[in-house]
């Protein structure tokens, strides 16, 4: 038992010389992982996507349609729609885990496992370092041996918060979903400067704001053409 108890001690102090600590060992390892990520999703530089898109917005008016998506890195992001303009929450419009991971200004946290889908994945909590970031904790279920992140939740200052489903298939190699579920909460929906749309009068409260229901948006991709050059006039 003495031996035993000598020899914790030993592995104890050799912990301590060399400054690890199992919580510091721990974000280390979900900070590379985090990296790993983000070294995939960057293989990309540039998409055009084409797909469908679904909008279940009880106070917009928007039928299901054909859509256009183009991104080229750092975060350049434009989703068309066939006959219109379509609309996601300012904050989360990409659509997708580029625009959350374009810089380091994060702390990794390990925040365990979880089972999502009846599959085992890695939660990573990131924390931003800086005072001026918009946003206030993202939430990540990491796909660990496949580098994917198969769903994110990100609270913001100023849009509430949203929340991104992803499912892989063809594209998982350049970490690009096959469909993208985005949801948030109507009340935090801000419209850009200059849009109007038509609204269901029946979904605002007496104060005229709106109520506090679940948005949804649903993407299908059916194509992507990648890394093949965007011009930057393409976002204008």
């Amino acid at each position: 038992m003495k031996k035993m108890m000598r020899q914790w001690l030993c592995v104890g102090l050799l912990v301590s010389v060399a400054g690890i600590s199992p919580v510091a060992a721990n974000a280390q390892d979900v900070t590379v992982l985090v990296q790993k990520v983000k070294a995939k999703l960057e293989k990309v530089s540039n998409y055009v996507a084409e797909g469908k898109m679904k909008t279940d917005v009880a106070f917009i008016k928007a039928p299901a349609g054909k859509v256009k998506i183009y991104y080229k890195q750092p975060n350049k992001f434009k989703l068309k729609r066939d006959g219109g303009i379509s609309l996601l929450p300012k904050g989360g419009v990409s659509v997708n885990m580029n625009s959350l991971l374009t810089d380091n200004n994060y702390m990794a946290i390990d925040a365990g496992e979880a089972l999502l889908d009846g599959k085992k994945v890695r939660v990573v909590k990131l924390l931003p370092t800086s005072e001026n970031s918009d946003v206030v904790l993202t939430t990540l279920y990491i796909d660990e041996p496949n580098l994917l992140i198969k769903k994110a939740s990100t609270t913001t200052r100023e849009n509430g918060t949203f929340e991104m489903a992803m499912e892989y298939g063809k594209f998982a190699s350049y970490a690009l979903p096959d469909k993208v579920i985005f949801a948030f909460n109507t009340k935090d929906y801000k419209l850009p400067k200059g849009i109007t749309m038509e609204f269901d009068t029946g979904d605002k409260s007496k104060d005229g704001k709106m109520k506090n229901k679940k948005g949804r948006v649903e993407i299908q991709y059916t194509s992507y053409v990648i890394n093949k050059g965007i011009p930057d006039s393409e976002f204008l």
